[in-house]
């Protein structure tokens, strides 16, 4: 009766994952062998292959590459600071805050700031410095990314560093590890987990960019997720577009097996 009653249960969740993951995807699979006239063919996937599109798929890991690890070098001291503060509660909330606000609207706010005459070229001015070409540069591009994504990254590593155990600092300290021994074979160890959970959570969506890179870098960056747009809403290419969705999608599913968490007792890092 029990395991008829959790089956009942699993019911409303099995459609959601049939009717929003599985059902989706092979929509994308299915159009991706398709040309721009309906008829069936293989193209689409040969043509993925060839200079232009493998170039840009560099293009696409690179940049995440770059937005994932200034994400990570400016959360893991932030979350860190958190953990040893007072009303870290309300900083974490002022943190999350900014996530809230539509994507649209902060794109526009960063033109307003990062334009000829804005906020920024204006102190530049007033220093001396002289204005700068700012907007529409990979510069613009990686740090408004780096700013939307940071949350992202800070929540898992916070979680982790709060689970943390501080008695195991206290048995570092006491068998004489210095701060920066105790944080390399304790701290970052123990909490490998929440980076990795936060890479993910950067990594994969930045792979697919397409909004910032069409406003903020003005289409100098170009992206597997500028491209699929492209083919969708341009060139009416949808087999083409699907073509690079199916190519993202496999991506993103290696990436999260490749970093999938994998738990480590403290013997095993004691051991290394």
């Amino acid at each position: 009766m029990e395991n008829r009653s959790r089956a009942l249960y699993l019911i409303p969740y099995m459609l959601w994952m049939v009717v929003f993951v599985v059902a989706p995807i092979v929509l994308i699979a299915y159009y991706s062998f398709f040309d721009v006239e309906g008829s069936f063919t293989l193209g689409n996937y040969a043509k993925f292959f060839t200079p232009v599109y493998l170039k840009m798929t560099a293009s696409s890991f690179w940049y995440a590459f770059l937005i994932t690890l200034f994400a990570l070098l400016i959360a893991y001291p932030t979350a860190y600071l958190l953990t040893k503060t007072k009303h870290k509660e309300l900083w974490l909330l002022l943190i999350i805050l900014p996530s809230w606000i539509n994507l649209l609207l902060k794109a526009y706010a960063f033109i307003g700031l990062f334009g000829t005459y804005g906020l920024v070229n204006s102190l530049l001015e007033v220093t001396g410095i002289g204005g700068r070409q700012i907007l529409f540069t990979d510069f613009s591009f990686v740090f408004v990314s780096v700013y939307i994504f940071i949350p992202f990254m800070v929540l898992p590593i916070y979680n982790a560093l709060e689970k943390l155990n501080p008695t195991l600092l206290y048995a570092a300290k006491d068998l004489g590890a210095s701060s920066w021994t105790a944080f390399k074979r304790v701290i970052f160890p123990l909490t490998i987990g929440g980076v990795k959970a936060g890479c993910m959570a950067v990594f994969i969506p930045a792979l697919s960019l397409f909004m910032i890179t069409r406003l903020i870098a003005g289409n100098r960056v170009i992206t597997l997720g500028t491209a699929i747009e492209q083919h969708f809403l341009v060139t009416q290419d949808w087999g083409m577009g699907a073509t690079i969705a199916v190519f993202l999608i496999i991506a993103m599913a290696l990436i999260m097996v490749l970093t999938g968490n994998r738990k480590r007792g403290l013997i095993d890092i004691v051991k290394k």
